[in-house]
């Protein structure tokens, strides 16, 4: 079978539009931290390494948590949404360091912003889902005809 014959993915993370934003986002770090078009160096590559990981754990909780029951999906969400939070904070180190520049740590923030949003939405879509099954069950277990 050829892959474009198959319009869904094996990977259930793949379809998720927070999964493709978090690895544009990484893409972009990657070209914007180049080692040769900005002043990271010696003293500072521990800084554009933590950036790069955290951005990668984005994406990598999201990957995990998907193929987990909802609850735990809300879990690495979390550790998702935290990841983007320590973007946040090195993107502003790196530029009061004068390693990234401040168009860039503007372009960071408002791509991380859209990322905060876009996991914030999927949670509390998790947790109507979650809440609104309990009640289902709840209401099972009321009925006696429901066996």
């Amino acid at each position: 079978m050829n892959i474009q014959e198959n319009n869904s993915t094996f990977f259930r993370f793949e379809d998720l539009r927070i999964y493709a934003k978090a690895l544009d986002y990484i893409t972009w770090l990657y070209g914007s931290t180049n080692e040769g078009l900005t002043d990271f160096n010696e003293n500072t590559t521990f800084l554009r390494e933590s950036l790069l990981r955290s951005a990668q754990a984005i994406a990598f909780n999201t990957a995990e948590g998907s193929s987990r029951n909802k609850t735990q999906f809300l879990y690495y969400l979390k550790m998702a949404k935290s990841s983007v939070r320590e973007c946040v904070v090195l993107t502003d180190l790196a530029c009061r360091v004068k390693v990234l520049s401040e168009e860039s740590r503007e372009y960071s923030r408002n791509q991380l912003m859209e990322l905060t949003k876009m996991i914030g939405s999927l949670i509390v879509s998790l947790q109507k889902s979650i809440h609104s099954s309990k009640e289902e069950i709840v209401e099972d277990f009321d009925n006696p005809y429901s066996i």
